[in-house]
This record gives structure tokens, sequence and C-alpha cells, in this order.
């Protein structure tokens, strides 16, 4: 039998790993759809419009189930965590509250005027109610990963009687790591977005959709990863050299040395050995690590022996970031040749299409990895240096525990599967829609008859 600790990380990784999923679509499909209501305000074309019309449907569908997961979420903080709040309540309360008054009350008002305002209010204030949504939901990510980045790389604060008081608010906002990582989850948004646009309508494209907006769409996502990607990798880079910097113990884990040295190997494959302090079936590249990480063919790297007993489980971080590291080049080399292969109007061939329908999710499993890096990567500590997980979790019994981990899981699955049923399902229906609009088309042209002549 596991012990409660175990059980209750083990459902706020459920949690958290089914609820960002969520937002990670909605807060770059917001600025997606805002860009289609300029572009149809612009142009006047209905193709936009159309696209507009579709994606709204999926977007209020992702929205309904991040709120509904991020509710669930936030009672683990009282039921597995009690820990946490009583001793960094007086900073984690006061940014979630932020987070629900600037952006969550923002997103849920307006969302309602493009759902249902479009007729009712001008085509300016509904474009404004567009605009206010994506805006809310970048400020919710932004309250969010204040928190989560104060969490790794806390500052600002003093310890009385055990418990932390905020002394310097900008300090607390403006971490070390919030810049790094809030930069870099906006871009993980887009690129989620941009597969999931370019999946959905490559699938509605081997259905024999022709429609000009379907088209357009995935044109645009895949412009937009082409762009972003190598942004990302330099982002991630910098990012890298932060975690360096703020928190070695992870960055050692990710890159899986051990010990500490000049000219430190990078570490292309291996089976990390916590018991042994070792990697077996190690595949790496002499120095590499080092010119990376330091900029240096000799630069020094901490080992992970450099931190005692304070370390965390390698195995999962280590493999964790070679996933997201790999998902990343497969979106690098299918957003390049899919754009590379519509260029001039020309036909997707159907081989690139059914690839990009498998790459429909691809960013859900790369945000999924990068986050494992950095929760598990924080271990043992829920606030780096402040506070242990150990110190923070319930004294439930671990029945109670299990069942409720039990009761998340099953509901989880049911709502995912049943989330992605829908999404391809409105791509059915919307092809289903326009094939009904072509044959109504053909019957009014008096030259149309069943036989053809």
């Amino acid at each position: 039998m596991l012990d409660s600790l175990l059980y209750s990380r083990i459902q706020f990784g459920a949690n958290i790993s089914f609820h960002i999923l969520f937002p990670t679509i909605s807060i770059a499909l917001g600025w997606f759809l805002f860009y289609f209501k300029i572009q149809h305000n612009r142009t006047g074309l209905d193709y936009w419009q159309e696209a507009y019309q579709f994606w709204i449907k999926i977007f209020a569908l992702t929205f309904a189930l991040g709120v509904v997961s991020g509710i669930t979420m936030s009672f683990q903080f009282g039921t597995n965590w009690p820990g946490y709040m009583e001793t960094v309540g007086n900073i984690a309360g006061p940014l979630l509250a932020y987070e629900v008054l600037t952006a969550f009350f923002l997103e849920a008002t307006f969302l309602g005027v493009m759902l249902f305002g479009a007729k009712r209010v001008s085509p300016a204030m509904h474009t404004l109610a567009t605009f206010l949504v994506a805006f809310g939901t970048s400020l919710s990510a932004f309250w969010i990963i204040v928190l989560n980045s104060w969490m790794q790389t806390p500052q600002g604060f003093t310890m009385i009687d055990g418990r932390a008081h905020a002394v310097d608010w900008l300090a607390i906002v403006f971490n070390p790591s919030m810049p790094y990582r809030l930069s870099h989850m906006i871009l993980a948004s887009f690129l989620t977005v941009s597969f999931f646009l370019a999946g959905i309508s490559a699938y509605r494209y081997l259905r024999n959709s022709r429609s000009q907006a379907n088209l357009l769409v995935m044109k645009l996502a895949l412009t937009v990863a082409m762009v972003l990607i190598p942004i990302q990798i330099m982002l991630g880079d910098q990012h890298g050299l932060n975690t360096l910097h703020y928190q070695p113990a992870k960055l050692a884990a990710m890159e899986g040395i051990w010990k500490s040295g000049p000219g430190v190997p990078a570490v292309i494959f291996a089976i990390p050995n916590q018991q042994t302090h070792t990697n077996d079936y190690e595949v790496s590249i002499p120095k590499l690590a080092s010119l990376y990480l330091t900029h240096s063919w000799n630069g020094e790297v901490k080992g992970l022996n450099e931190f005692g007993d304070k370390i965390p489980p390698v195995a999962p971080v280590f493999f964790a970031f070679r996933i997201m590291v790999g998902v990343g080049v497969l979106m690098l080399l299918f957003s390049w040749l899919g754009r590379w292969q519509l260029r001039q109007n020309r036909p997707l061939p159907k081989l690139m299409a059914k690839g990009l329908v498998l790459m429909t999710f691809s960013g859900w499993i790369a945000v999924l990895a990068g986050w494992y890096v950095t929760e598990i990567g924080r271990q043992p500590y829920l606030v780096t240096g402040v506070l242990t997980t150990a110190q923070a979790a319930t004294t439930l019994p671990t029945s109670m525990v299990f069942s409720s981990l039990f009761a998340y899981l099953t509901l989880y699955v049911g709502l995912l599967c049943a989330y992605i049923w829908v999404v391809f399902y409105l791509a059915r229906q919307a092809d289903d829609k326009e094939n009904s609009s072509a044959q109504l088309e053909k019957k009014s042209d008096p030259t149309w008859s069943p036989s053809g002549t």
C-alpha cells in the first residue's frame, strides 16, 4: 500500500494534468478568434466569419471544462495540502484571488456576448468582447504563472512564526523565473493551438471538405507554428540557464548529471539509477552539456551528488524533458514541411494531412511533459527552500485519499474522451452542413440534374 502523501501527489498531479489541457487551448484560441474577427471586419469576407463561428463552439467547450477542473483542483489545497495554505497562504491566497477577480470574471462575462450577442450588439462591441475574453485568458495565465514561479524561485517575503508574510509584492510578482515561465507557457499555448487547428482542419480536409475557411485556418496555424517554434527553442535555452542558476538540482536531473565538474557531457539517452547515482546504458556527447549550459566547453556544472537527499525523482524528470524536446522537434518538422506543401494554393498530400491529424494533440503531450519537468523537478520542495511536500501533506487516512483519487481518475478519463469525441463530431457536423449547402446550390441551378446531363 502507498501512503497518503504519495496518493495526494498522484491526485494533484492528475488534477493539474487534466486541468492544464484546457487553459493551454483557451489562452491562444481566444487570440486566434480575435484575429478571425479582425480579418472579417477588415475584409468583409465570409470565410473568416465561418472560421470564427466554428471555432468559438470549441472555445466555449474548452473554457467550460477548464473552469470545472480548476475549481476541483483548488479544493485540494484544503483537503490534501492543508500545510500549504497554512504556511504560504498569505501570498498564495491573494494571487489566486487576483486571478479570479481580474481574469475569470472578465472571461465569463464577455464569453456570453461572444456566443449570443453577435446579432444583439454592434460589430465593434462584439469584437471588443472577443478581445476582452482573449485578454482575460492571458491575464488568468499571468497570475497562475506568477504563483507557480514564486513557488519555484521565492523572494519578497519573510518568515514569521513559521508563516510567510509578503514584504515586497513587486518582488513576489516579478520573481526571477516568472518572465521565462510566462513567455514559455504563452508560446506553448500558441503552438498547442496551432497544431490543434491544423489537425482538425486536416481531418476535415481528408473528409473532402474544401471550405475556404478550413484551408485558411490550416495555413494560418502552420504559419504561426513555423514562426514560433524557433523562438520557443531560443526561449527554452534562456529558461534553462535561469534554472541552472536558481534550481541547479532540477537542471542536473533534466540532464542526467550526477558528478560535478568541468566539461560535462550531454546525455542523449540513459536510464538514471537513483540508487547507485549513475546512468545505465548511457549514450552521451563529451563536453556538450557544458557548452550549451555555460557557453564554454569546460564550464563547471553541478551534479546531483552535490545536493545530498534534496534531489527530485531523477528518471521522471529526465525522460519528461526528452519527451518535451522530441515532440518539439516533430512539431518543427511538420510545420515547416506542411506549410511548404501548401504554398501557392497547392493541395495538401494525404500523407501529410494524416500526419497533421496524428499531431492534433501533440501540444498537450509537450506541455504535460514540460510541466512534469517543472513540478517533479522541484521536489522534495513544494516551495523551494521554504516548505517541503511532506510538511504540507494531509493527515487524512490513506483509504480516503485513494477513494477520491479513483473517483477523479474515472471522471477525468470520461470527460477527456468526451471532449475529444465532441471536437471531432463538431468537425463532421460542419462538413455535413457544408455538403448540404453545396447540394442545395446545385439543385437550385437550372442546368443541374441528378444524372449529370
